[in-house]
């Protein structure tokens, strides 16, 4: 086993990520930018080591500059949490070539997920359900147009090399075909480094639901049930529970027997989650998987009891998930929302410094945040500020609970997501599940809302 973990992050998953590593005894190292100075996770960590200025790339995506941090601290692993690094395969085999164990899967099973339509092919073998989509890069717009009047208006544009919702574009008609094409070419390759795009035929109202999965170095998979995230706006996720309450318990079964078949076979190890959009006919389509650990992993966490950061550790230091992960049982219901310090309704950035910063108490609550009074929130990364979770024993009253939460809930200073969340746990239509990736436009156009009633 590893003695001293350096964390390639920030902000909340940093500091969740050195309270797994406590709870250990293992040593940390933290690495900020300058405009992190005073973070939360640089004073937990037992070191901290500054790795550059306040842009990403002149620091937590800087892999030259992350390893010589790792070399300062004879740090002997390294835990990329979510976004950033974490799904980089290159910088997980630098890890490997410098004697360091990079906290995720093996470089290669990184590339094999990242590379969407092997990706694809790999969850077909194992009788996995897969939307229609390209065979490999659409590298022009001709290419695209060609597709798509082959599979059918409406198509989505994707990039090969990451997620978040970045070099991704709807497309509805032929009209609209190239310049769409072109901006999510543009802006995959700012994101990415790399404009490769593939498309997918587009399902109009789907449900988002992801898989979560532990593999260890011995071939074991685990899966330990199904996540809803179809609260979003341009992509990005807002609000998470587990279990979804569109997938019954044979689904559930089938796609997780599945998914340990599929995911045994490619060698994977540590945490990861697969993503699907569910149909109207309630058919499951795999989309994608992220070789990380996810945001809203709490809500598995608390429904299942496994800690899901811990056990990353323990299997990259040579645990079995037989010992770790004996049997999987699931009680009650969880939600997540995400407090981002964004504007409730326009969704537009708040940086700033936040005065004052209150947070909820009570059974069932939990919070997941490096946020404090007095702290700044840079314009430079993820908007993400605090991950606030409840539990119940059921939705009913994982719902109550939230609600509670978010009105006990005080941040001023910079705007927050807080009031929208608010407004998503009053509504009939959240309450009584009628959710999928279109919810939040209904929400915010009363008459979408009644003609889709």
């Amino acid at each position: 086993m590893f003695k001293k973990v350096l964390i390639a992050n920030r902000g909340e998953i940093a500091v969740r990520i050195i309270c797994a590593c406590k709870e250990l005894g293992l040593k940390t190292v933290a690495v900020y930018s300058e405009a992190d100075s005073e973070s939360t996770h640089v004073r937990m960590a037992d070191e901290a080591v500054c790795i550059g200025p306040p842009r990403p790339a002149d620091s937590y995506l800087n892999i030259p500059a992350v390893m010589s941090a790792a070399d300062i601290a004879d740090a002997d692993a390294i835990h990329p949490g979510y976004g950033l690094l974490s799904e980089n395969a290159r910088f997980a085999e630098i890890c490997e070539g410098s004697k360091i164990k990079f906290i995720g899967p093996p470089p290669g099973v990184i590339r094999l997920m990242g590379e969407k339509e092997k990706a694809r092919q790999a969850m077909k073998k194992s009788h996995i359900p897969i939307l229609p989509g390209s065979e490999g890069v659409i590298a022009t717009a001709e290419e695209a147009a060609q597709w798509a009047r082959q599979t059918g208006f409406p198509v989505i544009v994707k990039a090969c090399a990451g997620g978040g919702g970045r070099g991704m574009r709807v497309i509805r008609s032929q009209a609209e075909l190239e310049k769409s094409f072109n901006a999510a070419q543009s802006e995959a390759k700012a994101a990415f480094g790399n404009g490769s795009l593939y498309m997918e035929k587009f399902i109009e109202r789907p449900r988002h639901i992801e898989f979560q999965v532990l593999g260890d170095s011995y071939g074991n998979v685990v899966c330990l049930g199904e996540r809803e995230c179809s609260i979003q706006r341009r992509h990005q996720k807002l609000l998470e529970e587990s279990p979804s309450m569109h997938v019954s318990e044979d689904l559930r079964e089938r796609v997780s027997r599945a998914l340990q078949t599929c995911l045994s076979s490619i060698g994977y190890v540590n945490a990861g989650t697969v993503e699907f959009l569910m149909d109207e006919r309630g058919d499951l389509h795999f989309i994608e998987m992220n070789t990380r650990v996810q945001v809203e992993h709490p809500v598995t966490e608390m429904v299942t009891g496994i800690d899901i950061v811990k056990s990353q550790l323990l299997i990259a230091g040579g645990a079995s998930i037989n010992d770790l992960v004996p049997s999987v049982n699931r009680y009650g219901h969880a939600i997540e929302c995400r407090i981002n310090a964004e504007h409730p309704e326009k969704f537009t950035p708040s940086a700033g410094t936040i005065k004052t910063f209150r947070l909820p108490g009570g059974n069932g609550i939990r919070i997941d945040t490096a946020a404090y009074a007095g702290a700044t929130i840079p314009p430079y990364y993820d908007s993400l500020i605090a991950k606030l979770i409840t539990h119940g024993r059921d939705r009913t009253e994982a719902i109550m609970r939230m609600r509670r939460a978010l009105e006990m809930f005080e941040v001023e200073g910079i705007h927050t997501t807080i009031p929208l969340h608010k407004r998503i746990l009053a509504d009939d239509g959240f309450e009584e599940g009628n959710i999928d990736t279109k919810y939040l436009e209904r929400l915010f156009s009363p008459q979408i809302s009644s003609q889709a009633a």
